[in-house]
């Protein structure tokens, strides 16, 4: 072992850089990928229309949210606050 190595039994990490994505689906029902744009921390009244409509512009693009956050909501309907959400980029027009 060269001596700037260190050996303390924990994996390097120092050459891993960050990213996210999920697989959403356009209106037609095919998967598109969709980059995470930010992490939206859900507050009082919040549910995933109103999210949609203030990040995109647009309540209807609730799913894009869902699909990005399955790992945690398991009903779209049942939000809690003090999640933090994945938004995916806003879709191209």
């Amino acid at each position: 072992m060269a001596p700037d190595e260190k050996n303390d039994g924990m994996p390097d990490f120092s050459g891993v850089t960050g990213g996210a994505s999920t697989t959403a689906k356009d209106a037609q029902g095919k998967p598109v990928e969709a980059d995470v744009n930010e992490i939206y921390v859900v507050v009082s009244g919040d549910s995933l229309s109103k999210i949609a409509k203030h990040k995109y512009g647009n309540a209807g693009l609730w799913h894009r949210i869902y699909e990005a956050n399955k790992d945690v909501i398991k009903n779209p309907d049942v939000i809690q606050v003090g999640w933090k959400l994945k938004i995916p980029a806003k879709p191209a027009e």
